[in-house]
C-alpha cells in the first residue's frame, strides 16, 4: 500500500496561459493498493460526488501507468480531498498526477518523473497543472520534442496567494469554449510582454512589476462573463492591497497577491464583490508549496 500527498495548483497566473502553474499548499491524499475488484472511497471534498466506478479520474490515471507497465490488476483507492472541485485549483490534474504517481511507486518506480510527466500532461490535454502538482513550486512548462520541457522556480516566501473560491463550479471544458480560436496581433504582444516581466519579477523578487505582469488579453477577458464579480476585483485590485490579481486557472476561484499584513482585507474585498453580484464565497491564504506529490507512507 502506498499513500501520496498531492498540491493543488494556481495556473496561468494572468498572463502565462497554459504554460504556468504553481503548487500550493492545499492537499488531497491517496492511498493505493492492489485488490481482488475495483473499490473507490471518497472523503471530504467531491465525497458523494465523485464516481466510485472504474470511470473515476485517479482511478483511470492508475490504470494508465498499469497498463504502459503491462499489468492486468484491480485497485482499491482511498480518497481523502481538500481540493475543491471544478473551482480552478487544479483538481483534475491533482487526480491525475496522484493517480498515476501513486499507481507508479506502487509498481516499483518503473517509470521517472519526466515519463510520469508527459504521460499526464497528455491525459490533462495542457502541462500547467500536472507539471506543478507533480514538481512542486513555480513552473514555467511547454510541450516540445514529443515531451514536456519544464523549469522550476521558487516563489518568495513574502509573497502570499488569497484565494476567493465562489460557491459554484465551472468545468474546464465550458470555459474554453469561450476563448476565440483565433487572437489579435497585439493582444498576443500583450501577453508575451507580460509573462516575460512576471518571470524577470518573480526571479528578482520585484513586486512593484506584478500589477502590470499578472495582466491578460487571451482568456479572462472571455471568461469573465462566467464568473460574476470578477470584473470588480480586478480594476479594484490594487486599491485593496494586491500586487497583483488573476483568474485562478479557469475560475471561478480569483487570486490576489499580497505582501505579509494585506490577506485579510483583500480577502474580504473579494468575497463582499461576489457576495454584491449574490454568490456567496470563501477566501484562504495560501501559500507555494516547493514540494509536489510526495510518498508519505509505502508498506
Amino acid at each position: 500500500m502506498v499513500e501520496v500527498k498531492v498540491p493543488a495548483s494556481v495556473a496561468n497566473f494572468g498572463p502565462g496561459f497554459d504554460c504556468m502553474g504553481v503548487a500550493v499548499n492545499l492537499y488531497n491524499f491517496i492511498e493505493m493498493e492492489f485488490s481482488d475488484v475495483p473499490k473507490i472511497e471518497v472523503y471530504g471534498e467531491g465525497q458523494g460526488k465523485i464516481s466510485l466506478g472504474e470511470d473515476n479520474l485517479v482511478y483511470r490515471a492508475a490504470r494508465t501507468i498499469l497498463k504502459k507497465a503491462q499489468i492486468e490488476k484491480s485497485l482499491f483507492i482511498r480518497l481523502k480531498n481538500e481540493i475543491p472541485l471544478a473551482r480552478g485549483l487544479g483538481s483534475s490534474a491533482a487526480c491525475i498526477a496522484g493517480g498515476m504517481m501513486a499507481a507508479n511507486c506502487l509498481l516499483g518506480n518503473p517509470f521517472s518523473t519526466e515519463e510520469i510527466i508527459n504521460f499526464a500532461t497528455e491525459m490533462e490535454g495542457h502541462p500547467d497543472n500536472v507539471v506543478a502538482a507533480i514538481a512542486g513550486g513555480f513552473v514555467i512548462s511547454v510541450k516540445a520534442n514529443d515531451g514536456v520541457i519544464y523549469k522550476k522556480l521558487s516563489l518568495p516566501p513574502l509573497l502570499k496567494m488569497v484565494v476567493a473560491i465562489p460557491e459554484f463550479e465551472l468545468k474546464t471544458e465550458r470555459t474554453r469554449e469561450v476563448i476565440p480560436k483565433k487572437v489579435l496581433m497585439k493582444d498576443a504582444v500583450f501577453n508575451i510582454g507580460r509573462t516575460a516581466l512576471l518571470v524577470a519579477g518573480i526571479c528578482q523578487g520585484d513586486f512593484s512589476l506584478l500589477q502590470v505582469a499578472t495582466q491578460d488579453a487571451l482568456h479572462q477577458p472571455y471568461r469573465k462573463s462566467l464568473v460574476p464579480g470578477m470584473e470588480e476585483i480586478l480594476e479594484n485590485a490594487s486599491a485593496n492591497g494586491m500586487v497583483g490579481c488573476f483568474l485562478s486557472g479557469a475560475g471561478p476561484s480569483v487570486v490576489g497577491l499580497t505582501l505579509e499584513g494585506g490577506e485579510e482585507g483583500a480577502g474580504e474585498f473579494m468575497v463582499k464583490a461576489f457576495e454584491k453580484k449574490g454568490i456567496k464565497a470563501r477566501y484562504v491564504i495560501l501559500d507555494a508549496c516547493d514540494e509536489g506529490t510526495t510518498i508519505i507512507k509505502q508498506q
